[in-house]
């Protein structure tokens, strides 16, 4: 509608064309033009690409947004992508995720040891320093693997998402908060040689477009997760845990390694992880001040 007509798009879901890993392959060959996913689920390409999706304990949805449009986050995006021929345009974000669903509670660091989770981008990286074992599966494999035992736990995105997977079926503890993904971005990733030949005016169209998709998500998410919560531990007895401060601060402690050993084997990470701690820097005190200090006052 945005573009009266000039442009349409014919939508797939996963597995039409392509499985869903695989997304980022056909946009690059030109099998599709476009396509939906998440940066981290490409770190096969580029390992600098994870920032652009989530770092653990990093930036609110709100701190990211303001990275990529106002700080020169989405400009470093670009040009990690360029050489693949890529446009990337941030499309969606899910907010501060849920920590994840277990078969048994989580105590201590010792209770990590050995588990099998599907934990994608840096998340994984620091979930297999505290002894886990992180494996890679699509949303659609999620319940049948957890219901199996092939996992022992499974991070989604949070309750309304994971109300409607049925999850709760397959594990009962269900654990916050989200510190691997505290405001995952999704992103359109656009063919560069088809974007490019576009008018300007019809760039503009999918530039917008985006960054309403980008903000409709996260207030869809915020309206919808209260509820779905209240209905997973009210009517199906989920069982609601805060994971230990223990267990947080040590994969806070593995996070921060992880984040920084990437910059300093990849040089296009150097720069990516350069510019996300400057303005981490710039934003967090704000933050503080504005959010937190507010949310505690509100109680």
């Amino acid at each position: 509608e945005l573009s009266g007509g000039r442009i349409r798009v014919k939508v797939y879901g996963a597995g039409e064309i392509v499985p869903a890993f695989e997304v980022f392959d056909a946009v690059q060959r030109g099998t599709a033009q476009m396509g939906h996913g998440a940066a981290y689920y490409w770190k096969g390409k580029s390992e600098a690409a994870q920032f652009f999706t989530a770092v653990p304990f990093g930036f609110t949805p709100d701190e990211m947004n303001a990275w990529l449009y106002h700080g020169g986050g989405l400009g470093l995006w670009r040009r990690l992508y360029a050489d693949f021929g890529l446009h990337p345009i941030p499309a969606g974000n899910t907010g501060v995720q849920m920590g994840g669903w277990f078969n048994k509670e989580i105590k201590s660091l010792d209770d990590i040891k050995g588990l099998k989770m599907r934990i994608p981008g840096l998340g994984g990286e620091v979930f297999a320093r505290a002894g886990g074992t992180p494996v890679s599966l699509p949303g659609g494999e999620l319940f049948t693997a957890l219901q199996s035992g092939t996992i022992d736990a499974t991070e989604w995105v949070g309750p309304y998402n994971d109300l409607a997977f049925g999850l709760y079926e397959a594990a009962k503890y269900y654990y916050y908060p989200g510190w691997h993904e505290p405001g995952a971005t999704l992103e359109c990733i656009v063919q560069k040689k088809a974007f490019d030949s576009l008018p300007k005016d019809l760039q503009a169209v999918v530039e917008t477009a985006c960054a309403a998709v980008n903000q409709d998500m996260l207030a869809e998410m915020t309206a919808q997760n209260g509820g779905a919560l209240k209905t997973l531990v009210e009517e199906h007895g989920v069982k609601l845990r805060a994971f230990p401060d223990e267990v947080l601060q040590k994969l806070k402690e593995l996070s921060e390694e992880v984040v920084a050993e990437i910059a300093r084997r990849d040089p296009q990470g150097k720069a990516i992880y350069a510019s996300y701690q400057a303005f981490r820097e710039k934003v967090l005190p704000w933050t503080a001040i504005a959010d937190r200090a507010y949310l505690n006052a509100r109680g």
